[in-house]
């Protein structure tokens, strides 16, 4: 399939900047764990905002692969979740439940934004 050229543009930087946000999640959650400060925040709707962040790019570029999408996302936070033990943090089964419940709803939301632009031009 051929797509116009504001096409290619737009892919294109839906992958850098899904690849940027890759990297802040990797450092993220593989850095040592610091006490925080301020105020107690949800650990896992910090996983959820990041991989529903993660997939939103990728999720308007190529909506109707969106099931690709959510995959790759899935798969990225279960390799964090494996790699987590040997850096000093801890394996949590519940951290990629809410790293694929984010990624399934930020891709579907992208999704339909991007279907929805696309019908009204």
């Amino acid at each position: 399939m051929i797509y116009p050229p504001s096409s290619h543009r737009a892919a294109r930087w839906a992958w850098v900047v899904t690849c940027l946000l890759a990297v802040l999640l990797a450092v993220m959650t593989l850095s040592p764990s610091v006490p925080s400060v301020g105020p107690a925040t949800n650990d896992k709707l910090q996983h959820f905002v990041g991989f529903a962040l993660l997939a939103a790019p990728l999720g308007i570029a190529y909506p109707r692969r969106i099931w690709a999408v959510i995959l790759a996302a899935v798969l990225f936070g279960a390799m964090i979740e494996l790699v987590q033990p040997y850096v000093g943090r801890e394996r949590e089964g519940a951290d990629l439940v809410a790293d694929a419940l984010g990624a399934v709803c930020g891709a579907t939301l992208a999704r339909v934004w991007a279907l929805r632009g696309a019908r009204i031009r």
